[in-house]
C-alpha cells in the first residue's frame, strides 16, 4: 500500500495486514449484513400484521419455511464455492478459482430456477401440505408467487455472489449488496402495501416489494462484478472453461453440508413451535418472540465466522500457520465476548426487549423468563458453528456434515422431546443449553481428532 488511506489488496488483507485490521475489513460488513437480513426477514410479517388480518399473517407465515430453503440453496453453491475459491487463491491457483466461481454461479442459478419451477407447478399441493386453506390460501399463493416463483433466482444468486465476493476479500461489496436488498425491502413494503396497491392486496404488495428488492440487490452484484474488470476472479464468463472434476466435487463436499445444516436449523425451530403449541397460545407467542430476539447475537456470530472463513481458508492453503492460528484465536475471542455481552444485556433487560414486540403482561412474563434461560446457550452455539465454519474453510465438508447432523439429529431435536416429556414447557426452553453443552464437548473432541496437520503441535 502507498499509504494508510489506500484500499488494501486481497493479498494484503489475507497475508500481511495486522490481523485486527484484516478481520475488521472482512467481519464488519458481514455482521452488518447479517443484522439487516434479520430485520428484513421480520419486515414483511411486521407490516402484514398492521392490517389486523389473521388470514394475511397466516398466509405469509406459512411460506417462510419454504422461502428459507432459498438460503440452503445459496449455501450449496455460495458457501461450497466460496470456501474452495479462498483455498485455491491461497495455493496460487487463480485460474482454477475463476473456473470454480463460474461453476458455482451457474449451479446457483440452476438449482434456484428448478426450485422456483417446481413451486410454480405444484403450488396447490405444497400449500395444502403446509396447512394453507380457507381464508389464508389465496394470501399464501400470492406471497409464494412473488418471493419464490418470481424471486427465487435473484434471491439465491444474490447470496451466492455475496459469498463468492467475500471469498476473494471483497467483504465490503459482499455485505453492501445484501444490506441494500434488506433496506429496500423495509422501505418498499409500506409503499406497495398501503399506497400503490388497493386495500386487500397488502400481502401481494409485500411479496412484490421483497421480489423487487432482491432483484435490485442482484443487479448491484452484477455491477460490482463488472467493476472488477476482465481479470476478476468472480465472473460469469463461460470462456474461462470448466472447473476440474476434483474442484466440482470440492464445491459439493462443502456446499451440501452447509445446505443440510441450514435445513436442520429450521427444522429445530419448527419442532420447538409444534411442541410449545401443546401448552397454550401465550406460550407459543412467547417462544415466537424469544426466537426472534435471540437471533441478534447469533447472527453477529455468523457474521464473524463468515468474515473469518476466507482468511482461514487462504492461510490454511498457503501453509501460514501463524496467521491461521491468529485468525482463529481472535475470531473466537470476538465471538465469545459478543455472546457474553448478549447474556448480560438480555438478563438485565429481557422484559424491556420483549415489550418491543407486545405488551400483554402474562406473555411478557413468560417470554422474559424464556429469554433469560435460552440466552445462556449463546456462547455454546457460537462455539458449535465456529467449529463447523473452520472445517468448511479447511475443505472438510465431511466433518462439517458430521458436526451439523449430530448436533441437530442426535442432540438438539431429541433433547426437545426428552426434556418436554420430563419437565414440560420449561424443559423445551432449557433444551438448547443442554443440547449445546453436549455439542461443544463433541465439537472439541472432533476438532482435536480431525484438525489438519498444520494445526497440530510440532513433535
Amino acid at each position: 500500500m502507498d499509504n494508510k488511506s489506500s484500499k488494501p489488496s486481497r493479498e494484503e488483507v489475507f497475508r500481511s495486514l495486522p490481523l485486527p485490521r484484516a478481520l475488521r475489513i472482512m467481519i464488519l460488513p458481514a455482521v452488518i449484513s447479517q443484522l439487516i437480513v434479520l430485520v428484513y426477514n421480520m419486515a414483511d410479517t411486521f407490516y402484514v400484521a398492521q392490517t389486523g388480518s389473521p388470514y394475511m399473517v397466516a398466509g405469509t407465515s406459512l411460506i417462510l419455511p419454504v422461502f428459507n430453503i432459498t438460503t440452503c440453496l445459496a449455501g450449496l453453491a455460495g458457501v461450497g464455492g466460496g470456501s474452495l475459491v479462498s483455498r485455491l487463491l491461497g495455493s496460487g491457483r487463480e485460474d482454477e478459482a475463476r473456473r470454480v466461481s463460474v461453476f458455482s454461479i451457474y449451479l446457483g442459478i440452476a438449482v434456484a430456477a428448478l426450485f422456483s419451477l417446481l413451486m410454480g407447478l405444484f403450488m396447490r399441493p405444497i400449500l395444502l401440505l403446509l396447512g394453507a386453506g380457507g381464508g389464508n390460501y389465496e394470501f399464501a399463493r400470492q406471497y409464494a408467487l412473488c418471493v419464490i416463483v418470481a424471486g427465487g433466482v435473484p434471491t439465491v444468486l444474490s447470496n451466492v455472489l455475496s459469498n463468492l465476493l467475500r471469498s476473494t476479500g471483497r467483504s465490503a461489496a459482499a455485505g453492501f449488496g445484501i444490506i441494500l436488498g434488506g433496506l429496500l425491502n423495509i422501505a418498499l413494503d409500506p409503499l406497495f402495501m398501503f399506497v400503490l396497491l388497493p386495500e386487500g392486496r397488502e400481502v401481494l404488495g409485500a411479496g412484490v416489494a421483497t421480489c423487487l428488492s432482491n432483484c435490485i440487490a442482484c443487479i448491484f452484484f452484477f455491477v460490482a462484478l463488472a467493476r472488477g474488470g476482465a481479470g476478476s476472479v468472480i465472473t460469469f464468463d463461460l470462456r474461462v472453461g470448466l472447473a476440474e472434476r476434483g474442484s466440482i466435487a470440492g464445491v459439493f463436499a462443502v456446499g451440501v453440508p452447509s445446505a443440510v445444516a441450514s435445513l436442520l436449523f429450521d427444522l429445530d425451530y419448527v419442532i420447538l413451535d409444534k411442541l410449545m403449541v401443546s401448552y397454550h397460545d401465550l406460550a407459543l407467542a412467547a417462544i415466537g418472540i424469544v426466537l426472534k430476539v435471540e437471533r441478534f447475537p447469533l447472527n453477529v456470530g455468523v457474521g464473524i465466522c463468515q468474515g473469518m472463513m476466507p482468511i482461514v481458508g487462504y492461510n490454511y492453503s498457503s501453509g501460514n500457520r501463524q496467521r491461521l492460528l491468529g485468525t482463529m484465536r481472535l475470531s473466537l475471542i470476538l465471538g465469545l465476548v459478543t455472546a457474553a455481552a448478549s447474556i448480560l444485556l438480555y438478563e438485565l433487560f429481557a422484559t424491556d426487549l420483549v415489550r418491543l414486540f407486545l405488551d400483554d403482561a402474562r406473555t411478557v412474563e413468560l417470554a422474559s423468563s424464556f429469554l433469560r434461560a435460552r440466552v445462556l446457550a449463546t456462547p455454546l452455539m457460537f462455539m458449535s458453528f465456529f467449529t463447523v465454519f473452520l472445517f468448511q474453510a479447511f475443505g472438510r465438508g465431511d466433518i462439517s456434515l458430521l458436526l451439523g447432523t449430530v448436533r441437530w439429529l442426535a442432540f438438539n431435536i431429541p433433547m426437545l422431546y426428552i426434556l418436554n416429556a420430563v419437565f414440560g414447557m420449561y424443559g423445551l426452553v432449557w433444551a438448547q443449553v443442554t443440547a449445546d453443552t453436549l455439542t461443544v464437548a463433541m465439537s472439541l473432541a472432533v476438532y482435536l481428532r480431525f484438525r489438519p496437520p498444520l494445526l497440530r503441535p510440532a513433535p
